[in-house]
């Protein structure tokens, strides 16, 4: 049957039912209608977070168990397409098994700044390497017919400010590195949705931006699944299907506004259809399983993400062949993160795990080791602990010992406030530092960190966050069972204050310049030329490679056809990640000295060779030219770089690509010579002028203020914003503690939450006439807001004993009328509209 037969045969809906259909039926299903059937959505980027019917976006609440996989962050590291794509299978496994229809992933935004909170759930500072991966998981989840939602589009890359924020960035930046991951992923694996992202992009929020939902994603890229809100991210709902937006999450109670806004002719119809049809192809295309029965599923899948974690941990430094660590080593192990993991982030991808596995069980199965915590995971400074450490340590052959961000370090709602590991752990390297040449550091965390420790251990094995079976996996590393093959998605710069947006990351949160255009990560520091710790790409082995007989065949249509031999040189079987950067040589527009354009990772047995070939497209020498809007190659020379890290080049050749002619960019000289951080005049070099957004104060405060921003203009708004942190520090142990990272993160998202979604994400608590009564008070109006409030009550109370719900219509349009015409909740009675002094009915 083509697409014009089942469109026929679909059951005709009113409109009442296809505007319901856009809007969520509760906090986790899509509502059903003739032809439709509803859908389970779950949170579960590296493993499934399904609450049923409890209302939860923060992992505040407990989720039924399942499998937790590592995060994007460590998956990043694994630069596994074909592991990418088992991780995929196995969640989308474990949703057939637990009844959920859509799995709310991958993210894969930039990681444009090391403080970002919720780097850990995003693979790489690079788009290439990010849009590869996340295909493959897209592809992995979908061969069980469950859903995927690619997350979060777009330019989603702070949690500070993140509900209103205005991001501002250049055409180039937002196409040739922002957008390619997105990109990739749908051109690649035609993810089932979309979920637009909660900032404003050049004015617009992203559930409005036609310019990215419906000419970039639908049009360009060909994307034909449905496009979803984040939980909370709708601004307006009748702009939003203007843009392309189809489903409202969770369920508002704006379908009045559409059906206004339908018979007005404000919003045509056919829009609507339109969502609605591919609704019903969501809908369609997402299996009807049922529930599965999982037998040994779990358990299998827990020896996958113990696989998966040795594949993602990376090497760091090993001298003098510390490592591996023969079994039955006298070990001390040190580290109150031996004991209590962290193996997750926080916030809304919080899995509760079907098992789990320390750093001190994993080592049990190999030696017998001495403990000590350490230090405290409350980052308290103890001196009897350390000093416990220091004693169990010097006994030792080897120390191995745990260090890392702790919980409250990174989480969703909140950027970090800085790169270093808490001080009391710093404290216990410093007291271990005599016994470096006999210490092995293994690290945790989403993200980079500052090593200025670095010289107090021989060796580091850097796990991440490893998910449930990390433990096993890093002792699987440690005593050699498994060769380190892990590499870094990110750079580990030397201290935050390289990084080039380190001056201005977060201090606006209200409007958000991407001063540095496409430069960041390692296509900063290699374009300026500042050292890092560890740079993009980088990871040792217990084996070693060697890359010889480099040919390059150009082809038509600018398509690179590039060859080596790789050769394991040691004595150990191991994989190797092979990556191929392009470094421009035109002289013509600005671009990074290099970026990545190809990689793959090769498994050799010890002493094997393999020819290993890589491809590059037109795309892998394009810029994308905004006079344009398309994209361009310049003629001239592009020196092809065959490298086991950004800045590890084993092989190189220089070929000649024929195109335009080149012209250098006329943009400020710090674009085609970075160097420290770029100011506003110069971005106004690569970007239009723009009206800046200022902070609002007293006065100016409207709906999308947050409670964050009001708490002081007001005693109404000081007791709310109190009543808010008792509420929360009842969920969270009863204390108003901002070190707790649960509070912290809760109070961020509700407090940070726009006053104009509040009513939709509070449960009931705040209805939109409060809200509004809330800002008037901000603004020095309580008296006259709360007379508004009482107006509006009686107004609601006269018309409908048993709800606030007021149906609201130009009286022109509905004079005379049923009110079903408009509301839903009263089609069944009989009520007529009467006409307000302002020129709207009210039912």
């Amino acid at each position: 049957m083509d697409k014009t037969e089942e469109t026929a045969t679909a059951p005709a809906l009113t409109l009442a039912q296809k505007i319901a259909v856009g809007s969520g039926a509760s906090f986790w299903r899509t509502r059903a209608a003739p032809g439709i059937r509803s859908l389970t959505l779950a949170d579960g980027p590296h493993g499934l977070r399904g609450q049923g019917e409890k209302e939860d976006h923060l992992g505040i609440g407990a989720s039924r168990p399942a499998t937790c996989f590592p995060t994007a962050s460590a998956l990043g590291s694994s630069w596994d397409v074909d592991l990418l794509a088992e991780v995929g299978a196995a969640i989308g496994a474990e949703a057939v098994a637990q009844d959920v229809d859509v799995v709310l992933g991958p993210g894969v935004n930039m990681k444009r700044n090391p403080l970002c909170g919720r780097n850990f759930e995003y693979f790489s500072e690079d788009p290439l390497l990010s849009g590869k991966l996340a295909a493959a998981w897209i592809r992995g989840v979908q061969l069980t017919g469950t859903g995927t939602s690619l997350k979060h589009f777009a330019l989603n890359n702070q949690e500070t400010g993140r509900m209103t924020t205005d991001v501002r960035v250049d055409d180039r930046a937002l196409h040739e590195y922002y957008l390619p991951a997105f990109e990739i992923a749908v051109e690649e694996a035609q993810p089932t949705m979309v979920m637009s992202a909660y900032n404003r992009v050049e004015g617009e929020y992203c559930s409005e931006n036609s310019r990215l939902i419906t000419e970039i994603l639908r049009r360009r890229w060909g994307f034909r699944g449905a496009v979803v809100t984040d939980w909370g991210a709708m601004n307006d709902r009748v702009a939003a299907y203007s843009a392309g937006v189809d489903l409202e999450m969770p369920g508002g109670a704006s379908d009045a506004e559409v059906r206004a806004a339908v018979d007005t002719g404000r919003l045509h119809e056919r829009l609507v259809d339109e969502s609605v049809e591919r609704m019903r192809e969501l809908a369609a295309r997402i299996a009807e399983r049922g529930n599965a029965d999982p037998g040994d599923l779990y358990e299998r899948h827990h020896a996958l993400a113990r696989r998966v974690a040795a594949e993602c941990g990376v090497l760091l430094k090993n001298e003098n062949g510390l490592l591996p660590l023969a079994p039955g080593s006298r070990v001390a192990l040190l580290g109150a993160l031996a004991e209590k993991p962290r193996y997750q982030g926080t916030g809304s991808s919080r899995v509760s795990p079907t098992r789990l596995t320390g750093l001190r069980e994993g080592i049990a199965a190999y030696a017998v080791a001495g403990y000590a915590p350490g230090y405290r995971l409350s980052e308290r400074y103890d001196a009897a602990l350390l000093a416990e450490a220091v004693r169990v340590a010097e006994a030792a052959d080897v120390v191995i010992v745990c260090v890392g961000l702790t919980e409250i370090s990174e989480s969703e709602g909140f950027d970090r406030d800085h790169m270093s590991i808490p001080a009391n752990q710093r404290a216990l390297l410093d007291a271990l530092a005599h016994l470096s040449e006999r210490v092995v550091l293994v690290l945790a965390g989403g993200s980079a960190v500052e090593m200025p420790w670095e010289a107090s251990s021989a060796a580091i094995l850097h796990m991440q966050l490893a998910g449930q079976a990390g433990g096993a996996a890093a002792a699987d590393l440690l005593f050699g069972v498994v060769n380190p093959s892990g590499k870094l998605a990110e750079s580990y710069p030397l201290r935050y204050r390289d990084v080039v947006s380190s001056g201005y990351f977060g201090m606006r949160p209200e409007q958000t310049p991407y001063l540095e255009s496409m430069y960041c990560g390692y296509r900063y520091f290699d374009s300026a030329d500042v050292p890092v710790r560890y740079p993009f790409g980088y990871g040792l082995s217990y084996t070693t490679f060697d890359y010889s007989g480099l040919r390059v065949d150009v082809r038509g249509d600018h398509a690179v056809e590039v060859t080596f031999t790789l050769t394991n040189t040691g004595g150990r079987d191991g994989a190797e990640v092979v990556q191929l950067y392009v470094s421009p040589r035109t002289g013509g527009v600005h671009r990074p000295v290099q970026e990545l354009r190809a990689f793959t990772k090769v498994m050799l047995a010890a002493g094997a060779a393999q020819e290993v070939s890589l491809h590059l497209d037109r795309r892998a020498f394009a810029y994308f030219d905004p006079a344009s809007q398309d994209w361009a190659v310049e003629r001239g020379d592009y020196e092809l770089r065959i490298a086991a890290g950004s800045q590890d080049v084993r092989l190189t050749s220089v070929v000649s690509i024929d195109g335009v002619e080149p012209r250098r960019s006329a943009v400020a000289e710090w674009y085609h010579r970075p160097a420290g951080p770029p100011t506003l005049a110069d971005f106004l070099t690569v970007h239009e002028p723009f009206p800046p957004v200022v902070a609002p104060g007293r006065g100016t405060f409207d709906l999308n203020s947050s409670l964050f921003d009001i708490k002081d203009a007001s005693p109404v708004c000081r007791l709310l914003f109190r009543g808010v942190e008792r509420s929360v520090a009842r969920h969270t142990g009863g204390r108003v503690d901002y070190r707790d990272v649960r509070f912290r993160m809760l109070m961020h998202s509700a407090a940070g939450l726009p006053m104009r979604n509040m009513a939709q994400m509070s449960q009931g608590m705040m209805s939109p006439r409060l809200a509004r009564f809330i800002v008037d008070s901000a603004n020095g109006h309580t008296v006259r807001g709360l007379w508004a409030l009482l107006r509006a009550r009686a107004a609601s109370g006269r018309t409908d004993t048993n709800s606030e719900h007021v149906c609201r219509l130009p009286v022109k349009a509905i004079t005379g009328q049923r009110c079903d015409r408009a509301c839903e909740r009263h089609r069944s009675e009989d009520r007529r509209f009467r006409a307000a002094k302002d020129g709207i009915c009210t039912c």
